[in-house]
């Protein structure tokens, strides 16, 4: 029954052995997104950026700003001096919560009459927006109860009336968060596999080699490779953003123009990774490996599940590296907040450098690589 056994697992343990890149990988990745990931997936959402509309400016709108500040949950990014303003920075994704304090704020306070703040959420990130709203509450609370004495006709009140309102997603719908990101996430796995596969596809069947020795340019041949790729990421972009819209109900509040052209850069940065994998890679094994030191990362670093801001400085930066990072600030920001080109235009930006940048470096690869 087992006549060959052992010689099969020689065999075997031989192929393995002679192919060390492969099991470098096997036994690397595992243990580096391990460590990786286990740093950057926190449920406790903190230091949520935040803006401040003060026209008070005394000491009780400062204390109580401060008293936000120390919770640990809320981080001062800027002071607005206008509604506008304000709006604003939430609507461009700077700011995730806006707390606006009225010009009466501390004579409320020391008449003993109920003080208002409200207390503006980004709901288009729902896993922030909910720990922002049950903290401005309890904040609201504590503050309070730590100003004693205070009544009205007898009645004991609230010092501190916070008035939380929720923008963009005011149900608090989940898949007016998850499904944009869903779509950005989607396009990344699917084109950088499809790229990287069909490219290393060739090189294992040696026909790319036989292409480089005919009159084709390494540029016309590189781009002759991506643009089919291309349409396809159209099409596909197209039929995600359909379904979000018509099976999922997702609204778009923004411009498609717009949703369009960013997108199509998007895809340029995609097409272009999924070439530099395929020049690394000699196999499609080695393909899908390299595949998952970004992919996953696309998942859970990029802000797609978990919120940028809770996690250590190390990953948050190597989640600035992951190009769907960008195209999710885009996507939100359009479907979700309405925000137009000046809101986002920086996006754009690094999403192209990192187009240009890669394809560049996939270009000096390939050249190597064919060699």
């Amino acid at each position: 029954m087992f006549r060959g056994l052992a010689a099969i697992v020689y065999k075997e343990t031989h192929h393995i052995l002679r192919d060390p890149r492969t099991l470098f990988l096997m036994l690397l990745i595992p243990c580096l997104e391990l460590t990786m990931f286990g740093y950057a997936v926190n449920l406790d959402i903190k230091h949520i950026p935040t803006v401040v509309y003060d026209l008070d400016g005394r000491r009780s709108s400062r204390e109580l700003v401060e008293a936000y500040v120390n919770s640990g949950y809320f981080r001062i990014v800027g002071h607005v001096d206008s509604d506008e303003a304000l709006n604003r920075e939430i609507v461009a994704g700077r700011a995730k919560v806006g707390i606006k304090l009225s010009p009466d704020f501390t004579d409320r306070v020391l008449e003993g009459k109920s003080a208002e703040v409200q207390v503006f959420i980004d709901g288009s990130d729902s896993t922030s927006a909910m720990q922002a709203l049950s903290t401005s509450n309890a904040i609201g609370l504590l503050t309070s109860m730590r100003i004693v004495g205070k009544t009205l006709g007898g009645a004991p009140i609230l010092a501190i009336d916070t008035r939380n309102r929720v923008l963009f997603n005011p149900d608090m719908r989940t898949a007016n968060f998850m499904v944009p990101g869903l779509v950005g996430v989607i396009l990344q796995v699917v084109i950088t596999l499809l790229t990287a596969f069909a490219i290393v596809r060739e090189k294992e069947q040696g026909t790319l080699e036989q292409l480089m020795v005919t009159p084709v340019s390494r540029l016309g041949l590189i781009l002759g490779k991506l643009v089919p790729f291309g349409v396809i990421g159209i099409m596909e972009a197209t039929f995600v953003l359909t379904l979000m819209r018509f099976l999922f109900h997702v609204p778009i509040a923004g411009s498609l123009l717009l949703l369009a052209g960013f997108t199509l850069i998007f895809l340029f940065t995609t097409l272009a990774l999924g070439l530099l994998i395929s020049t690394f890679a000699e196999n499609q094994i080695q393909a899908l490996q390299f595949a998952f030191l970004v992919l996953l990362p696309s998942f859970l670093l990029s802000g797609f599940m978990f919120p940028q801001e809770t996690m250590p400085m190390l990953i948050y930066y190597i989640g600035q590296a992951v190009p769907v990072t960008y195209f999710l600030r885009v996507l939100r920001g359009i479907i979700l907040r309405g925000a137009g080109f000046w809101d986002l235009w920086q996006n754009g930006v690094v999403l192209a450098g990192m187009g240009i940048g890669v394809i560049l470096l996939a270009s000096m690869r390939f050249r190597k690589t064919l060699r």
